[in-house]
């Protein structure tokens, strides 16, 4: 039989704040995260906004990491293993008495941060500061932990890849436990300033808190978020042996790839249809018996529209009746992080018995009709949820999460 795969820690560090706890009663509340660009100046740029993570940050990885080491890290690299350090002892886990060449590190990583932002960058920290695989390693030192360590870049969906491989290594016997998850920032100059040429971006810069309007009529562009979200994933046989606090399960996924454009979906969500559809198929339940969508909801034109079409095709008479919300109205969009928080996002609903809302949905697209838990989050006991993540380059992913029941 195949191992069963469950998440017994998980930490969050975005623009709502550097918690586990934090973040989830910001994100009931419906707050935003997106406030004006502080990192470096903007006022010359189209979009001058951003969901940056607080200032506070750099006295917490001061507490994680030694000075030594973060001195060969980005900040976004700082913000990885922070959240990793906080997401195991949220596990509670002692990797002294564990067998750690069964234990791996998996990270969703589209690059480190080391743009022009990025302070204190030398000869002699270059190197180090670029090596995409850092996150995973420095991870992996930390602990000592020798069995894979390794990154995974598939653009938006990139962290949503390493919780499904980390799914794979335990269900497989490879791996008793798997540190997975992501951390990314593009809010930089260079960044904006290409996405703004590809008209990617909300222009919406008063005021920035309501920029990011997913399924709405005036939506006109995503937000950019920063952040880190990491799990623990173990064998259900792991962690009871040691009595480990239980939050959620992986029930299945789905990755596939769309071979269609480099940066737009498949016409009429057809790509994602097939994702959604495949994860719940692999997942081995009904599609009547998904309860929440975590949605990608970038808050742009083509994802939206076609991922609401996605679902309305798999799920046809019973779409209406599956709640849908884009955790990015809040957020932003944090890139590679995505995966991961938004998962993690997903896991606290199931837990708790509240599904987040999307905020800023104030004027309703006429087109688009599900329900998007609009402006409230709303309290529904649920025993399994999607959680979806699109990526340019046809990368798709859909993770399927079930209710741990003790």
């Amino acid at each position: 039989m195949p191992n069963e795969v469950v998440i017994t820690g998980m930490s969050l560090i975005t623009s709502l704040g550097l918690s586990l706890e934090e973040n989830w009663n910001n994100l009931v509340a419906g707050k935003s995260g997106v406030k004006y660009i502080t990192l470096f100046d903007a006022s010359s740029l189209n979009t001058r906004f951003a969901a940056e993570v607080p200032p506070e940050f750099e006295e917490l990885s001061r507490a994680h990491i030694k000075k030594r080491a973060a001195s060969q890290m980005t900040r976004v690299t700082r913000m990885c293993v922070t959240a990793a350090k906080m997401a195991v002892a949220h596990a509670g886990i002692d990797f002294e008495q564990a067998d750690r060449s069964r234990c791996s590190v998996i990270m969703g990583v589209v690059n480190t941060g080391n743009s022009s932002v990025e302070k204190d960058t030398t000869p002699q920290n270059t190197v180090f500061k670029t090596m995409t695989n850092s996150m995973p390693a420095w991870i992996s030192l930390e602990y000592q932990l020798t069995g894979p360590n390794f990154a995974v870049n598939t653009a938006c969906a990139s962290s949503a890849y390493a919780i499904a491989f980390g799914y794979e290594m335990i269900r497989s016997g490879q791996s008793d436990v798997v540190i997975v998850g992501g951390a990314d920032s593009i809010i930089n100059f260079e960044e904006i300033q290409g996405f703004n040429a590809l008209y990617a971006l909300s222009v919406a810069n008063d005021p920035p808190g309501q920029a990011s309007k997913p399924f709405s009529r005036d939506r006109d562009g995503f937000v950019i978020g920063e952040g880190a979200g990491v799990l623990v994933l173990e064998s259900k046989s792991h962690a009871m042996a040691r009595q480990a606090a239980i939050h959620a399960e992986i029930a299945g996924y789905a990755l596939t790839s769309e071979g269609y454009n480099i940066m737009a979906p498949m016409k009429d969500g057809e790509g994602m249809a097939k994702t959604i559809e495949l994860a719940i198929k692999n997942a081995g339940i009904e599609k009547n018996e998904v309860g929440y969508i975590n949605a990608h909801g970038t808050s742009t034109e083509l994802n939206d529209r076609y991922e609401t079409m996605a679902i309305n095709k798999v799920f046809g008479d019973y779409a209406g009746q599956v709640p849908v919300s884009s955790s990015k109205s809040m957020l932003g969009h944090t890139i590679g992080a995505a995966g991961a928080i938004e998962a993690i996002i997903t896991a606290l609903s199931l837990k708790y018995g509240v599904l987040p809302p999307t905020i800023n949905y104030l004027q309703p697209d006429p087109d688009l009709k599900l329900d998007y838990v609009p402006n409230v989050a709303r309290k529904k006991n649920i025993c399994f949820a999607l959680s979806n993540s699109f990526g340019f380059g046809g990368h798709n992913a859909t993770l399927v999460l079930k209710k741990h029941l003790t």
